[in-house]
């Protein structure tokens, strides 16, 4: 119940939401372990990889598969009730059923939490530059698993959430009413959606759908703006810098004396617009996109000042969240920067809380002084674990003994990210409990928050009692060391130690997820050619072991044909 408990409320939300009551006799959900996939919308009976276990410390945190319980319902009626008509048009399914993910967030947990899902669901596609050149609608692939991709996924969620806030939800969930009566138990495609969207608001959506499903890439913006003290106007030029220019509406506010307004603009499909607003003096700040909602790549140089000037006046989570980033390489080294974490410290929404805390140093003294107080309330009495668990991983970055109590009354809590923060912490000041404490952490299922912390600990300590937990992180240990070198760098160790070890079903685990790596893992040449490599490396440690260890040749001689088996199922 904790895990699949607001599924019935699910169920009546998107109901209402969408107009069209639930349209099957039931509703079951089913967890399967070994799953090549996620999850899949079965109709009535929706499957779940086993990753939809958690127990309760990953619970206490948050329910990190509560996203995909509202995708798969969502599915239907997006992907069960219409279905797409070819694997073209695979963006009527599962582009919607991304962006249900945000509609259940906007209303169960409020608009922060959903733009904040949504930032990082496009900063997923924003940060691989393979997925550029891919029209939402493909015509050319080729094997329908290349559609199954960041940019029918979180891309395609991205651009309804644009096509929402140009339609205004009136039109928008009436227009998705309209399709989803239209071609109930049938089948459709991307052109039969924008017929539904033009016939509910009146307005021509080619210009739209030409751009963002029939094309493919983002715009990619720049931005400048000047006083002009005899009209007493500020003109903001905005440049677009990819090759084929967009059109879009855009959200710019300009800052006088520290208070923004905001003016909806709309941006021709031309490389440089300028637009003009009245103003006394020169603007203090402009912040374009400054609702969060175009998907774009923006380049801005702002000041610690103006991000503090942008932080405390925007009421949309992603232009406090920017203006917090903005000051990260500042941290230590300007006032402002400080006062503007020392804000994100009292924002209601935790996400800023934790970010902020991330960021900081409380190793350096003026930081402490500033703001060492209030995260130490934060470590004891926030109402989110995964903000506790951040505080207490900057206290622990002071090495201040005064503060074990607290990490030591962490190591007893509930929460997986509050004992993972506290068992760091005691270590940070006391190397010597590393082993002990690394051994005493349940793993399973572990957030990969957690693992990440302990990994180190774990490998550098050789706790053999968690070296079946750690299998899933150290499997792919290029990629890990690729996004973070220093984590890559235990990843890599602890997948050695592994291979060096008589430990069958460790070396199962491993060999099981390399021999089964497909889709954009197994069809990459170099990732084939490196998982091939590590293969054979295991092997290569197997086989050494094997003959400094005889009597143990039962299990070696099962690991070797584990590892012999992966190279095969991954040729």
């Amino acid at each position: 119940k904790q895990i699949y408990g607001n599924t019935p409320e699910m169920i009546e939300f998107f109901s209402k939401k969408l107009g069209y009551d639930y349209p099957w006799a039931k509703y079951a959900q089913i967890s399967g372990r070994d799953y090549v996939s996620g999850a899949m919308e079965n109709t009535t009976a929706t499957l779940h990889g086993s990753g939809v276990l958690q127990k309760p410390g990953q619970l206490v945190d948050e329910n990190a598969w509560e996203d995909t319980i509202a995708h798969e319902l969502f599915h239907h009626w997006f992907g069960d009730l219409v279905t797409a008509e070819s694997w073209s048009n695979l963006t009527v399914n599962e582009s919607f059923a991304n962006y249900s993910e945000y509609l259940w967030n906007e209303y169960k947990y409020g608009k922060d939490q959903a733009d904040y899902h949504l930032m990082k669901d496009v900063n997923m596609y924003l940060t691989t530059p393979g997925n550029f050149s891919k029209d939402l609608v493909r015509f050319n692939y080729d094997s329908r698993e290349d559609v199954f991709d960041l940019v029918t996924y979180q891309k395609g969620g991205g651009i309804l959430h644009m096509l929402r806030n140009y339609l205004g939800d009136d039109a928008f969930f009436a227009g998705m009413n309209d399709y989803l009566k239209t071609y109930e138990y049938g089948n459709a495609e991307a052109h039969q959606l924008r017929l539904s969207f033009e016939k509910v608001s009146g307005k021509d959506l080619n210009w739209f759908f030409n751009q963002w499903y029939f094309g493919s890439g983002n715009p990619k913006l720049k931005y400048s703006y000047t006083f002009e003290p005899v009209k007493k106007q500020v003109a903001v030029i905005i440049e677009q810098t990819q090759e084929q220019p967009f059109q879009f509406p855009l959200a710019i506010d300009v800052y006088e004396n520290g208070k923004p307004k905001r003016y909806n603009v709309w941006v021709n499909a031309e490389a440089k617009n300028t637009f003009n607003f009245d103003a006394s003096k020169n603007a203090d700040l402009v912040n374009i996109n400054a609702d969060g909602v175009l998907l774009a790549e923006i380049t801005d140089a702002k000041t610690p000042e103006q991000n503090l000037t942008q932080f405390t006046g925007s009421k949309e989570f992603k232009g406090r969240y920017e203006a917090l980033n903005g000051i990260k390489d500042q941290v230590g080294k300007n006032p402002a920067a400080t006062k503007l974490l020392a804000a994100a410290l009292k924002d209601p929404f935790f996400r800023i809380r934790i970010r902020a805390l991330k960021l900081m140093d409380l190793s350096n003294a003026e930081q402490f002084k500033a703001m060492g107080a209030e995260v130490e309330k934060l470590a004891a009495n926030d109402p989110k674990t995964l903000v506790q668990a951040a505080a207490i991983s900057a206290l622990a970055k002071t090495k201040d003994r005064k503060y074990l109590p607290v990490f030591e009354k962490g190591m007893n809590a509930v929460s997986n990210s509050v004992r993972g923060s506290s068992v760091s912490a005691i270590i940070e000041i006391d190397p010597s409990k590393a082993a002990s404490l690394a051994e005493k952490i349940d793993l399973k299922n572990a957030s990969e928050e957690l693992m990440g912390k302990l990994l180190p600990v774990i490998v550098k300590n050789k706790v053999t009692s968690q070296m079946e937990n750690i299998t899933q992180l150290v499997a792919f240990y290029p990629f890990i060391k690729f996004q973070n070198p220093e984590l890559g760098k235990s990843a890599e160790e602890g997948y050695n130690w592994i291979m060096s070890s008589d430990n069958l079903k460790a070396t199962e685990n491993i060999t099981k997820m390399l021999g089964q790596a497909k889709g954009e893992i197994g069809n990459n040449p170099q990732v084939k050619m490196m998982i091939s490599q590590m293969l054979k490396e295991g092997l290569n440690k197997k086989m050494e072991l094997l003959k400094q260890n005889p009597q143990s040749a039962a299990s070696i001689n099962k690991q070797i044909d584990a590892i012999n088996k992966a190279i095969e199922d991954f040729k």
